[in-house]
Parts: structure tokens; sequence; C-alpha cells
């Protein structure tokens, strides 16, 4: 059901314009100079290459300017106003909405941005106009449909919004979420049968949505059903692996509290921001960043201080790499939100992606102040020092994690692995080998440590039987990580076992062509079946991949000289060390962990 709802939002982005358009548009007008157009042009390029790099800030300002020289332009037109949602201009995106809409009555993003601006200003019938407008096609359906009902609340007719929530016919897929908004739209209104009934409903279509578990538990708490809304926290708990998350920790609290406990969604503005947030989150989630963004700034348009979609819009902007402006949206969260600790971590995780690690450093230090009893901070704070090979102070951070982990779970097992990664760097094996035997006996099936604990037993020789085992263990279970299965081939390389070191490692680089480690193996391993032109081309693409620069050297060697004659029976140790440090997806743990 999830998965429909990702499939029809994400094959409608590019509907909405996000896509690269052709620069025909410089053959429709006549220019004053061959200078105006080569600069019309340079702008328009520069402003797409912007937007490519995920950089829209720097792309408003170029289409802007491109805009300027050629205002009639529809292209460049749609393209400045996407650019101006997405860094929440509004003061220029709604102008460029209407005129827009003139030249295009159809486009659905430039409806839902002046029915959000006519919602803000209390003009409800014209707000639900333009969201009616926007409705054509499946994600224009789904939005339309939430915007119009949370507007005939605002107008105050609580039926009619009931029954615009559910006009989408086609989005099958999103049903769980219409029931979650009917819910808060009643609940607002004040029907706390059609709520609840409502509630039941979207929990029953997808009962993995802690959003809607923690809505029905305030719902019930709401009405002093004090049992129902910590049954339906227990029901959220159950289902997760993990910690209890801190908004149900604060719920709970709430409910120990006997205090008055608020609904989710408070009024009609806060709904349509929840609307425009889920979309958006999903979006950002299934990988339409780009389009996700613009559904967040929308949301904050209508509630600059939403903290769910400020936390959210960070996160699209973490996964564009751009987190100057995530550390800038975290900072707009006051402190004493539930979440808190989860921000500080994730903001200390850019920080040190900016090169800022005293930084990154420091906010943790604080974090870990507050809350000794806390695993995640350490947690963090080895995983930066990890990063830049810190290892000896990383193993310290662990250490102290794990002092605080008396009965360690499943989900504990990073915290092994990491610290065994830390150990083996510093090439002081026995601890390593048995962090990492620990992490596998809580975690049996992580293909991280069968991959990384098989591969170092090979690699010194030891265990070979075992060690193959858990490295095709790895493989069976994601054959798709081009960095397990080279691990695989050259493994079979390092045994002399060319032939299937060939077949795997050809499977990694067509699974990661871009890895210069995966093409240099992928050139070793062809060169002992005999393949040395084939041998010499992979050599040759890995150096045009930008490899450290010891490894470029070595590349550089073997496409002058060839591979010696014979076998080296283990390659330096250091050199495996490093190769098999860089390939080995420990960029899953340096990632900060997600706050939902």
């Amino acid at each position: 059901m999830r998965a429909s709802l990702r499939i029809l939002l994400l094959t409608t982005a590019a509907a909405l314009g996000i896509a690269n358009l052709s620069v025909s548009f410089a053959a429709n007008r006549a220019f004053e100079s061959g200078e105006e157009m080569h600069s019309l042009l340079g702008s328009y390029l520069a402003a797409n290459f912007a937007r490519s790099e995920n950089d829209s800030a720097n792309a408003t300002t170029y289409y802007r300017s491109a805009l300027a020289l050629d205002p009639d332009s529809e292209v460049l037109l749609e393209q400045a106003f996407q650019a101006e949602a997405a860094e929440a201009n509004w003061e220029r995106a709604v102008p460029l909405a209407k005129r827009l809409v003139v030249v295009d009555p159809s486009h659905r993003l430039a409806h839902l941005v002046l029915g959000l601006s006519r919602f803000k200003a209390g003009d409800y019938a014209r707000a639900e106009k333009e969201f009616n407008a926007a409705s054509d096609g499946l994600i224009g359906e789904l939005t339309s449909g939430l915007a119009r009902a949370w507007t005939a609340l605002a107008a105050g007719d609580s039926n009619r919004a009931l029954r615009l929530v559910l006009t989408p016919k086609n989005a099958d897929g999103a049903q769980f979420y219409l029931a979650y908004h009917e819910a808060l739209i009643a609940d607002v209104a004040g029907k706390r049968r059609e709520a609840s009934s409502a509630f039941q409903r979207s929990l029953s279509q997808n009962g993995r949505m802690l959003r809607t578990g923690l809505a029905y538990s305030r719902h019930a708490a709401h009405e002093s059903k004090f049992k129902l809304a910590s049954t339906i926290l227990d029901g959220l708990t159950d289902r997760s692996e993990e910690d209890e998350h801190p908004l149900i920790r604060q719920l709970r609290g709430e409910i120990r509290a006997g205090s008055n406990v608020r609904l989710m969604v408070e009024s009609p503005a806060e709904g349509m921001a929840e609307a425009f947030y889920g979309l958006g989150e999903l979006l950002t989630n299934e990988g339409g960043v780009g389009m996700g963004i613009i559904y967040l700034q929308m949301a904050l348009y209508v509630q600059p201080d939403n903290e769910y979609a400020l936390m959210a819009l960070a996160r699209a902007y973490e996964t564009a790499q751009r987190y100057d402006d995530a550390v800038a949206i975290y900072n707009r969260i006051p402190e004493g939100v539930a979440q808190h600790s989860e921000i500080a971590i994730r903001k200390a995780f850019d920080l040190n992606s900016l090169d800022k690690v005293d930084e990154a450093k420091a906010i943790l230090d604080r974090l870990i102040a507050e809350n000794p009893d806390d695993v995640k901070p350490l947690d963090a704070l080895g995983t930066i020092m990890r990063s830049r090979k810190r290892y000896a102070e990383a193993v310290d951070y662990y250490t102290r994690a794990i002092a605080l982990v008396p009965n360690p779970a499943k989900r504990h097992w990073a915290l092994y692995y990491s610290r065994g990664t830390c150990f083996e760097r510093l090439k002081n094996w026995p601890p390593a080998e048995a962090d990492l035997q620990q992490a596998l006996d809580l975690y049996p099936d992580q293909p991280m440590v069968l991959n990384y604990l098989g591969y170092s037993w090979v690699d010194q020789n030891r265990n070979l039987k075992e060690g193959m085992a858990l490295i095709e263990k790895a493989v069976a279970l994601k054959p798709d990580d081009g960095y397990i299965v080279d691990s695989l081939g050259w493994a079979h390389y390092k045994l002399g076992n060319f032939q299937e070191a060939v077949r795997f490692l050809e499977r990694a680089v067509e699974l990661k062509p871009q890895d210069p480690v995966l093409n240099d193996h992928l050139g070793d391993a062809l060169w002992r079946v005999g393949r040395e032109r084939e041998a010499r081309f992979q050599w040759d693409q890995a150096l045009t991949l930008e490899p450290e620069a010891e490894d470029a050297e070595k590349i550089k060697k073997k496409l002058a000289e060839g591979l010696p004659l014979r076998v080296q029976a283990r390659a330096s140790q250091e050199e495996v060390h490093d190769v098999r440090l860089k390939k080995r997806k420990e960029t899953n743990l340096l990632n900060p962990p997600q706050v939902e």
C-alpha cells in the first residue's frame, strides 16, 4: 500500500516540471545582440547546472537573470517559479505563479501555491478554486482533495470537509493517508466518534505509521481514555526493534501526568501543513528530493514553526548534501522539543561533513553532559572519530557506550561492529575479532558484519572455509551490494581462484561502475586469467575515477609494467586494510540516525 503511494508520487513528479528542459526557447525571440543571447544562455545553463547539483539558492539567482532577459519565456518562467518555491521565496514565487497559470492554466504546482496564498489570507472560496484547478492526475487529485477538505473546514463546513477528504477515488495506495486526515478533520471539528473510527481504519490499512499511531493515542488521551492511549503506544513500541521513540516517551509522560493532552492537529492551518508535510516527507524519503523540498516548503509557508516539517526539510537538505542549509534549519527548532537529542546528533554529523569537527564534538559533549546515560551521543562521537581515522578516540567512545548496555540486544550490534573495526585498524586483532563475533551473535544475518569478519579471516589466511562461508552468506543477503560482491571476488583472488574472482568482480563493477577500487580489483583479476588488454582497460578506467593518490601511483605502475609473474600470497596488510576500509559500506554507519 505504501509502495503504491510512493509510485503514485514519484511518477507524477516529472509532470509537475522537475525535469531537464531544452534551450530551444532561445530561438523564439529576437535579441538585440549576440552578447545578450550569450548571457541568457549562460544564465540558463548555469541555473540548470546549479539545480542538478541541488544548489537551488544559486539556481534562483541565475533563473532571475535569465528571466530578466527573456520575460516572456514559459520555460524560464516555470523554472524560475520552481526555484523560488524551493527556496521559500514566496514574495517572488507567488507573482510568478500568477503569471504561470495564465500561460499554462493546468500547472498544478502553481495552482497549489496560489491556493495556499489565498488560504493564508482567509479567502477560502478562491483558495478552493485554485486547489480544484490542481486536481488533474493522481497526485493532483490526492493533494487537491486534502487541501480542499482543510479549506472547507477553515470556512466552517465540517460536513463538507469530511466529504471532500474522501473524494480522491484513484489513489488506492493512499487510502490510509486519506483516512488519517479524515480522522484529523473530525477531531478538529469535535466529531470524536467519527475521528476514532477513521483512526482505526487508517491503522488497519497501514499499522507501521508512527504518526498515525501518535495522533490516535493523543485523540484517546484527549478524551481521558488513558488506558486506550497507552495500549496504542504499546502497539507502536512492539512493532519496533529500536529504543522507544522520543515522541512516544513524551506522550507517555503527558499521559502519566494526567495533563490535558493536546490533539496532533488543532486547527485547519495545522491540518493543511500536515497534509503537505506528509506528502513532502514521503517524496524525499523515496528519492523525489526536489519535489519533496517544495512540498515541505509549502507546509512551512502555512505553518512556519512546524517542527516536523522543519526536521523533514533538514533531512532533505542532508540527502542533497546541503549540510549548511540543514544546520540552519535545525537551528530553527527550539531546543526543548522531544527530539532535541536526535536533532543535536544529526546537526553534529552535518558539521562533521562540513569538516567542522570541533563544533560537532562540542555539541555532542554537551549532549553527553546533559544525558550521561544516553548511548546515542557516545555512539555518534565514536562514529565521527572513526570517520576521521582517530581510531583510539573512537574506541574510547564506543567502550563508554557499550558500558551503558548491560544486556545487549540485536539493535546494539553496530556498537560492537564499529569498535571492532577500530581495533582492527589499530592492528589489535584479538579484541577486534571478539567484537565482530559479538556483533554477529547479536545479529547473525547482518551483511556488513558477515562481510568484514569473513574477509578479515581470509585476509589473514585463517579460518578460510568459515570466512568464505560468511562472505558468501553476505552476498546471498545483499546480492546487489557491489562492495560486498567485490569482497567475495577479491577473496577468491587472494586464494588464487582467479576465474571465480573475475566472475564476481565483473558483477561488482556492474553494480558500482564509478568505484575506482572495484575497477582496479577487476583489472588485477583479468590480468591473472590472461585477459591483459581488458585488464589495462579496467586500470585505465580506475584512474579516471579519481582514486586515492597512493592507489593512483600503483595503478600507473601496473599500466606500465603489468603484474609480476609470481602471485603474491598476501598483499601488504596495511594496503589491504586501507582498500577494505574505503570499500566496505561503513558509510551506512556514518549516516546520522533518522529522526521521525
